[in-house]
């Protein structure tokens, strides 16, 4: 059987250095929901692996941080770096669906996660619910041994800073979920496919999906 070949229509790469980190983020979408990721935080890793999938984009992540002092710095400079790419990547959005949106059961959770790729100033981030779950972390190991904790707080402050840089409004309503692993997991797979939903193109747009003529 002939292997059926995704042709990304956007891609982009993007490197980002501070004095506290260094990341690079590659993406391409539509591509087969495949991810190489390397951020040192193990379960940030798995999030991102997550989107990807889900996602149906094609996701390169590697990032160096001062986590001897915490996950703070590296969390939110990967955060930032994939807006980045995301936002360069898409260009003008012409063509593009613009909205998606996705409730995702995961065990116990339920999240909903709605997306909007609006680029007209006004990118944000909104998070309702997950009150059982906030002082709950979840918890690993770094590749050196040393114990990581990942919060849906951590998730928050990665999420504001993609939604800033990508310039998107994302909402996200966290509707049941007592354990916080899968409150996150419906979260990012939720995500994923919502970003599926709004870069897909709408072969009857030619232009771009806002009256304004600019987004």
């Amino acid at each position: 059987m002939k292997k059926i070949k995704v042709r990304p229509l956007y891609r982009a790469a993007v490197i980002r250095k501070t004095k506290e980190t260094r990341v690079s983020v590659r993406v391409a979408l539509p591509g087969r929901g495949k991810a190489r990721v390397n951020t040192g935080i193990g379960f940030l890793d798995h999030m991102l692996t997550l989107l990807s999938y889900h996602g149906m984009m094609d996701l390169d992540v590697a990032a160096r941080g001062d986590l001897a002092v915490d996950i703070h710095h590296t969390n939110d400079d990967v955060g930032i770096t994939l807006g980045q790419a995301l936002k360069k990547a898409l260009g003008p959005k012409r063509g593009i669906r613009r909205y998606g949106f996705f409730y995702l059961p995961m065990d116990e959770a339920l999240v909903k996660s709605v997306v909007a790729l609006d680029i007209s100033g006004r990118p944000s981030f909104h998070i309702t619910g997950g009150n059982k779950v906030r002082g709950q972390a979840v918890r690993g190991l770094s590749k050196r041994g040393r114990e990581v904790a990942y919060t849906l707080q951590d998730a928050e402050n990665f999420l504001t800073e993609l939604a800033r840089h990508a310039g998107i409004t994302l909402h996200v309503q966290i509707i049941a979920g007592r354990d916080v692993h899968h409150v996150l997991e419906g979260i990012f797979k939720g995500l994923g496919k919502a970003l599926d939903m709004a870069t897909q193109v709408d072969e009857r747009r030619q232009g771009v999906p806002s009256t304004k003529g600019v987004i």
